[in-house]
This record gives structure tokens, C-alpha cells and sequence, in this order.
């Protein structure tokens, strides 16, 4: 039984002992703790929307969050089943004073988690978060009395309005996309996307929608993670229904894989790089992702003249360093694509309307548009360890190993070489060390990433 708790939210498996997995009591402490956050900031409404995945755990879940939230005096608007980036564009459609996702994201099924938003419908920041975690930990909350208690309402049609904010956006082109006669498979892994991308789709003008896995029962029929061992059976659809391409989210939908035509990966780490091609084409501006990324998006940017920048991982952070660089897109490698002219959270619904429009409107294939996008390889592995891993101590014996190297420690240990770069950090989400190596050769990649693991180990 595992319990991650984070700046950005709590995480757990479900069933087990308080303090030791996501019990009933610590999503109520926890729920209790951000009501109490919410009403000592006094700023703004104290009003919160919620909304979750399809997770079989999600409804319990909600009735315990949402009943904690009112027993200090925050009004709740419950969305019902919605994406991630529903309920942050519900949060500023309401006016609220923040918002609370339930969704343990790319996790497996036993997992869940609250995922908290300010009123921006924003990540909390470092300083927020931690207040958060003090609060939740010392058990300091502002529980009210009978006749104080906020009240909660159901609200549903926020699916439909995100639906639209997206296909009204200036560069995506429905006639385009309708004339091109696009046959798309898409793979929901039965939670929500299966609810909201069909309709997008169908709202964009595509002829024909494959199905699979779309009935948001909370049972997911592979590993959620869009990873490309977990794609199989969609590769094979696309190319059975003779699709010109395949949608692939997590069960949250703020994540998107491509597959090509003929079955092969477009790769999550080019959702953004193709989006991004696409909008700097039309508007110039800066680009952002985060520091596990693919350099190819550095590369796009510098070729339509524009500036790059990184951050550490993290959707609040990477979000940071694009309101500081005015950035006109970004996000993080994993399929995340963040649009600030829709609203400033990763969302595959986004990612989805403008990769189509660029498709479309390039005449190629989907396999062709990947082929114009420099080749670069990234092993992604990772390292479960017994003991607490000493990053200080990592980073002294690698700088040895690489003397050449450009050290880079604002996100675990970040070391560029002249042909590629690797990366070491800690996950927020699991306990494990993910290691991160990119080269223009996949054997020097993985032969990288192994390397660094064995030092790891040996440490």
C-alpha cells in the first residue's frame, strides 16, 4: 500500500491503514485541510469545484471530499466525470475559489488521488501546497457549526462547453479537417476520455470514429500509461480499420499518444513538438517544456526563429516559466500540450483539435508530418530502491564519470552532453528514480540510461 504526498495534491492506493495508503481518513483530513487553506487565504470565492475520473473508486471518493469541504464551509459544484482540463476551465467558468480533481492520472486502477487547483484553475504553487501539507499533518482545521455548513450542487454540460471553447479556438480549422475525411481510432481505457473525445472528434467534422474502450466503467483493460508497450492492440486497429491515425489518453485526458497509419508510434514525446510546429507557424513566440523533454522542440523553435526555454517537471512549474516568457506554447514530453490562448493546464482535448488541423492541412500522412521532425531517441527507465537514493553524493561520483558534461540541479540531476543529455530525479508520483536519456542513436540512449542505472545501483 503506497500514500505520495506532494505539493500538488495526495496520492494512494486504495484500502489499507491510515497514513499508509489513500483511507477515508486521509482524504477527509486531507480535503479538510485545503477548505481550511482556502477559507484562511480570504481570497476570493469560497466555492470549489470537483470533478473526477471513471476510477471505480472515484464516487466514494467524491462524496468523502466533497462532505469534508462542506463541513468547513466551502460551497461545492460537483461536475460529475469530466477530464482534467474540464474541471480547470470549470473552476474560472465558476468563478471559484479552486477546485479538486480526483484522479490518480496515468496510475493503475487501485490508485487515486486529489489533484488541487487554485482560482486561476492552476497547480498550487510550492509555498501553497507545503501550507496545505502543514495543515493536513497537524490536523488544524476550521470545522463550522450546523448553520455554516456550505452547501453542494451538481452541475453537469462542462464536458460540452470545453468541447466548444476548443473547436471555436482561431487555428484550429474545422473545414479542414472535415474536407480531409479523417477515419481516427481513438483508446479511452474506459474512463473519461471516452466520454469527451469522441464528441470532439465528431464536433471537428472527422468522417469516421473508431471506438475502443470508450465506456467510462473505471476498468481499465491495460495499463493506463500511454506508453508504446501498452498500445498494441490500438496499432492493430488503426491499421484493421484502415484509420489515417489512433488517439490514445490517460484516464484524466490531459495526456496524448499518436499512432500513425501503418500502426507505428508517432511518439508522445512529438504530440508537442508537432502542435508547437504548427502554432509557431502562425503566431511567433517562446516555447517551454520541462526538462525531461525531447530537444527537438528547442530545435522547431529555433527554426521558426523563436526562444526555448526549460523547467523542472512539473505542469505548475512548466507553467511558471511560460507566463515568464510569455510563451505562446508548451508543456511536458509526456504528451502533455498546454495552450495559454484556451487556458493554461495540459489538455489532450487541445492537443487533439490542433495536431488534426496540422494534419490536415499538411496533405501528408500521419507517418509523413512525424518524418519532418528531427529523430531523437529517449530511453525512459526507472529504479526501484530499498533506501533513500543521495542525490548530492549521485552528483559528485557523475561529474567524475563526465568532467565534459554541463550539470544542471534544478530538477534531480540534469547532465547535457554534446550528443544528448541524461536525466535523474526522484518521482513525485511513485516511489522510484526516473532515469532519462536522449540521443540521436536509440543503442547510445539506452546504453546511456544503463549506465547511469548501474552507478545508481552501485551507490
Amino acid at each position: 500500500m503506497t500514500l505520495i504526498k506532494s505539493i500538488s495534491g495526495i496520492r494512494g492506493t486504495i484500502g489499507g491503514k491510515p497514513g499508509e495508503a489513500l483511507t477515508p481518513v486521509d482524504i477527509v483530513k486531507f480535503a479538510s485541510a485545503y477548505g481550511t487553506w482556502l477559507k484562511r487565504r480570504d481570497k476570493g470565492s469560497l466555492t470549489v469545484v470537483t470533478g473526477r475520473d471513471a476510477r471505480v473508486s472515484g464516487e466514494l471518493v467524491a462524496s468523502l471530499v466533497n462532505a469534508s469541504l462542506r463541513s468547513v464551509g466551502i460551497n461545492v459544484i460537483d461536475i460529475g466525470l469530466a477530464t482534467t482540463p474540464t474541471v480547470e476551465m470549470a473552476v474560472t467558468g465558476n468563478k471559484a475559489g479552486g477546485g479538486i480533481i480526483l484522479t490518480a492520472s496515468h496510475n493503475p486502477a487501485q490508485w487515486n488521488a486529489l489533484k488541487l487547483l487554485n482560482e486561476a484553475g492552476e497547480f498550487l504553487n510550492d509555498i501553497e501546497g507545503r501550507t496545505v501539507l502543514t495543515l493536513a499533518e497537524s490536523e488544524d482545521f476550521d470545522y463550522v457549526s450546523y448553520d455554516k455548513l456550505g452547501f453542494q450542487k451538481s452541475e453537469t454540460g462542462w464536458t460540452e462547453k470545453h468541447i466548444k471553447s476548443v473547436i471555436e479556438m482561431p487555428l484550429v480549422d474545422r473545414d479542414a479537417i472535415r474536407n480531409a475525411g479523417f477515419t481516427v481510432a481513438i483508446d479511452a481505457v474506459n474512463s473519461v476520455g471516452g466520454i469527451a473525445v469522441p464528441a470532439l472528434l465528431k464536433a471537428l467534422g472527422v468522417k469516421k470514429v473508431v471506438e475502443l474502450y470508450c465506456e467510462p466503467t473505471g476498468l481499465f483493460p491495460h495499463n493506463p500509461e500511454p506508453l508504446p508497450e501498452h498500445l498494441g492492440e490500438i496499432s492493430r486497429v488503426v491499421k484493421e480499420s484502415s484509420a489515417h491515425l489512433g488517439f490514445v489518453v490517460d484516464p484524466d485526458v490531459d495526456r496524448l499518444a499518436i499512432i500513425c497509419e501503418d500502426g507505428s508510434m508517432f511518439g508522445e514525446e512529438y504530440t508537442l513538438v508537432s502542435v508547437a510546429d504548427y502554432v509557431l507557424s502562425h503566431i511567433k513566440g517562446a516555447t517551454v517544456s520541462n526538462m525531461s523533454s525531447t530537444r527537438a522542440l528547442r530545435d522547431i523553435t529555433e527554426s521558426h526563429g523563436c526562444s526555448y526555454s526549460s523547467a523542472p517537471v512539473g505542469e505548475v512549474n512548466v507553467v511558471a516559466e511560460m507566463k515568464h516568457t510569455a510563451a505562446v506554447i508548451g508543456g511536458e514530453g509526456n504528451g502533455g500540450v498546454i495552450y495559454p490562448a484556451l487556458h493554461y493546464g495540459r489538455d489532450a482535448l487541445a492537443g487533439i483539435a490542433l495536431f488534426l488541423t496540422n494534419l490536415a492541412k499538411s496533405k501528408m500522412t500521419c507517418s509523413g508530418l512525424r518524418r519532418r521532425y528531427p529523430d531523437y531517441f529517449i530511453a525512459k527507465k526507472r529504479v526501484e530502491t530499498a533506501e533513500e537514493t543521495d542525490l548530492g553524493k549521485l552528483c559528485s561520483v557523475l561529474m567524475k564519470e563526465y568532467p565534459g558534461a554541463v550539470c544542471d540541479t534544478r530538477d534531480g540531476i540534469k547532465l547535457d552532453l554534446p550528443s544528448g543529455w541524461v536525466q535523474i530525479r526522484k518521482s513525485n508520483t511513485e516511489p522510484i528514480i526516473r532515469v532519462y536519456a536522449e540521443d540521436r542513436q536509440r543503442e547510445m540512449a539506452e546504453k546511456l540510461a544503463d549506465k547511469i542505472i548501474t552507478i545508481v545501483r552501485n551507490l
